[in-house]
């Protein structure tokens, strides 16, 4: 892949993110935004909603070629699975509850997925004024910085983050696991955002997260913690048939060091 069509995918991602967060900011502050719920139970809000179609029309009339993959209007993973152009992997709004009650960790995450890769990732937090990026071997920035993970070597004194799914049929056999890494671990975090729980231990905030998750909710920020020095792998076989580099499903990312060492706290009721 050469630099300048990365570069070119850079660009345009960081500049429809901007904007996407100015939709945002509008919305909340002028409380213009309505909500319903998919499946009974995901909340979804009228911004959500804007903000997939602003960025598909974008993505559309600038690489009419090329395909899209976003949560709201066309999650449909086979156009990622059997493609052989660039897909756009979106999320308007990663974050939805969070944005909807006025909380700060909310972000729009794009990446660009193609030929079996991760090649540019944009997770920008309009609430808090940051913008991390990156590109697949050109290192991680927020708002122009470079970015390294955590010297955190041990997984004791470790800052952990997680999250939890909508859906509470697995929650058991999910407050199991988060019993023996908060037994194992400094402290847990629950912010809300996948993309920003990524970009956290990107930067240093956070030493590891786990979760399970959709594309949307970690393409963009898998690529940003890779290129901070993160290790970003799975703690168990996959049910999802999804490409490797845009797979949730069991999703881990730690320093080098802490990853190891939580992983084998994640695996160990399979052992």
């Amino acid at each position: 892949m050469d630099d300048a069509s990365v570069n070119e995918w850079l660009g345009y991602a960081k500049s429809w993110a901007t904007h996407a967060g100015a939709m945002m900011l509008e919305a909340r502050e002028k409380t213009s935004f309505s909500e319903q719920y998919k499946s009974g139970h995901e909340l979804v809000t009228s911004t959500d909603l804007a903000i997939d179609d602003y960025l598909c029309e974008q993505i559309k009339q600038t690489f009419p070629d090329h395909l899209i993959l976003s949560e709201e209007s066309s999650p449909d993973l086979e156009l990622a699975t059997h493609s052989d152009v660039p897909v756009w992997v979106i999320d308007p709004i990663d974050g939805t509850i969070n944005f909807a009650q006025g909380l700060l960790h909310v972000a729009v995450s794009i990446a660009v997925y193609y030929q079996g890769q991760r090649w540019v990732g944009v997770v920008h937090a309009p609430f808090l004024g940051e913008t991390y990026s990156a590109v697949k071997g050109q290192g991680a920035w927020l708002n122009g910085t470079a970015l390294k993970v955590s010297g955190r070597s041990e997984l004791r004194n470790a800052i952990v983050a997680t999250g939890f799914p909508y859906n509470k049929d697995t929650l058991p056999d999910l407050i199991e696991l988060l019993g023996r890494v908060l037994e194992h671990s400094q402290d847990i975090r629950r912010n809300g955002s996948a993309a920003l729980d990524l970009c956290a231990v990107a930067r240093g905030q956070m030493d590891a997260y786990y979760e399970s998750v959709k594309p949307w909710d970690m393409a963009a920020g898998a690529l940003i913690a890779t290129e901070a020095g993160a290790k970003v792998g799975h703690f168990s076989e996959s049910k999802q048939s999804w490409p490797t580099a845009i797979n949730g499903d069991y999703l881990i990312a730690a320093t080098p060091d802490v990853y190891h060492l939580l992983l084998d706290v994640l695996q160990v009721s399979k052992k």
